[in-house]
């Protein structure tokens, strides 16, 4: 058994830089990414390369491998048919409705996709699992393909991605491991194992790439980000005590990080996670623990969600009391939109929710973001519908300069921890903002004394 065409259903984060990698780094295989969004396919056929995803060096890995044997296409049944083997890369959101609803996590588009896949199908598929998934999806897929695709043999593999958005490339050219979970108990399960490690093994050293269970491979994704989600509200608890006891956090996690038995990663403390992953994971783990009668476990892993909510209103409310109990009629500068430094990719970013807290309190927003476009700061608080459109947008402004989003604040909110932020003028910045002027850093990245020093007063959440 032998890869020599991949299908990817889902152009997204994952899928696109994913797949890109793989057929940078695999000529000889043909890689065709494909999404019903047309938008958002066009957007990676650009001729100027103005892609939908923002990673530091995705550009350059398309620029390799497009028209060559990377192709972006809307095309999808016959995509599937032609293909050897076909990653699912969808969306796998907190379900919103019905049983389950606020934790577990929806499956309708992995439904749709495997539906479609047994369908169109007349030859035998390796069906790749790249999506989050809940533990034992793996035989939901196998059922659907058993009922819907006579006289076609599906392989299931999952191969869950470990990326962190803003480094992603970086991880997909030198990953810390590959894992691949598969069959081991059936020739052709360890036959669809061997082929996709063969994939890997164009760039990925043998050492590195991890074969399990099916069922082990789907878990360690979702236990992966809730010890990774799991640090960072322990490290933004310790910075509200350090705040009420004279404690520096940023000693803290240099001493506790220098410690081999924990290291330094993702001990810096903030005004809380966000993006894709942690979150909706987290609350999926929550609902499996529940679905299984673990409550006491449950309710440990739901404290990581219950101290990020803490922390992000905790910030907000840090901006309310320091300007004087209210902020009605007054601008509050956001620097930062996405939930990370180098991506463009805004989903659950503390700032969507504390401009949601701070407009609430009848506050005035701009919002200044190198990545992020206008229209997706909308769509993010549209999405919260805790207002109406209009009201959104009588209350928020966006600027392409940050120079003019500061102008005339009260105060500026760091909200991500863009490079960038630290080679502005701030003294220029203090002279165009109403006196007193206040900062408040929820993303370390600027010089708390240098602040100081030309009039600002800075409120930091563990900084």
């Amino acid at each position: 058994m032998k890869i020599n065409k991949i299908c990817c259903i889902g152009a997204g984060y994952v899928g696109g830089p994913t797949m890109s990698v793989i057929a940078q780094k695999c000529p000889n295989i043909k890689v065709t990414v494909v999404d019903l969004n047309k938008e958002r396919i066009d957007a990676w056929n650009s001729e100027n390369y103005e892609l939908p995803v923002f990673e530091p060096g995705l550009e350059n890995v398309v620029k390799d491998a497009r028209g060559r044997n990377l192709f972006f296409s809307t095309a999808v049944e016959s995509s599937i048919q032609e293909a050897d083997a076909i990653f699912i890369s969808v969306n796998t959101p907190t379900k919103n409705y019905g049983i389950g609803k606020g934790q577990a996590a929806d499956l309708k588009y992995i439904e749709l996709c495997a539906r479609q896949i047994a369908a169109v199908s007349t030859t035998n598929k390796i069906v790749i699992e790249k999506s989050t998934l809940p533990v034992r999806t793996a035989s939901t897929l196998r059922n659907i393909f058993d009922n819907l695709g006579p006289g076609v043999h599906f392989d299931i593999l999952s191969n869950p991605e470990f990326l962190a958005e803003g480094t992603a490339i970086e991880d997909l050219h030198a990953p810390d491991r590959v894992l691949i979970g598969g069959d081991y108990t059936t020739e052709s399960g360890r036959e669809a194992i061997a082929a996709l490690v063969e994939v890997y093994n164009n760039w990925v050293p043998k050492e590195k790439i991890l074969t399990t269970n099916v069922w082990s491979s789907e878990l360690s994704k979702l236990a992966a980000n809730a010890f990774l989600a799991q640090r960072i509200s322990s490290i933004n608890a310790f910075s509200e005590i350090c705040e009420h006891t004279g404690a520096d956090i940023n000693e803290i996690s240099k001493a506790i990080g220098t410690d081999s038995r924990l290291g330094s990663k993702f001990l810096k403390a903030s005004v809380g996670f966000g993006g894709s992953c942690f979150q909706k994971d987290i609350l999926n783990l929550v609902y499996i623990a529940k679905s299984l009668g673990l409550d006491s476990v449950a309710d440990y892993w739901e404290q990581v969600i219950i101290l990020n909510d803490h922390q992000k209103d905790r910030f907000a409310l840090n901006i309310v009391k320091t300007l004087y109990n209210t902020v009605s009629g007054k601008k509050i500068a956001f620097l930062g939109w996405a939930f990370k430094k180098d991506t463009n990719d805004t989903r659950e970013s503390p700032a969507i929710y504390v401009a949601d807290t701070l407009i609430n309190e009848q506050a005035k927003i701009a919002v200044y973001d190198p990545k992020v476009p206008s229209k997706q700061v909308y769509v993010d608080l549209n999405y919260l519908q805790s207002r109406s459109i209009e009201e959104n947008k009588s209350a928020v402004i966006t600027e392409s300069n940050p120079y003019s989003v500061c102008n005339q604040a009260h105060a500026i909110a760091i909200m991500t921890e863009w490079d960038e932020f630290k080679d502005y003028d701030w003294q220029k910045i203090y002279e165009i903002m109403l006196k007193p002027a206040f900062v408040f850093d929820g993303r370390r990245i600027i010089d708390k004394e240098k602040l100081t020093e030309i009039g600002f007063k800075v409120y930091s959440i563990g900084c």
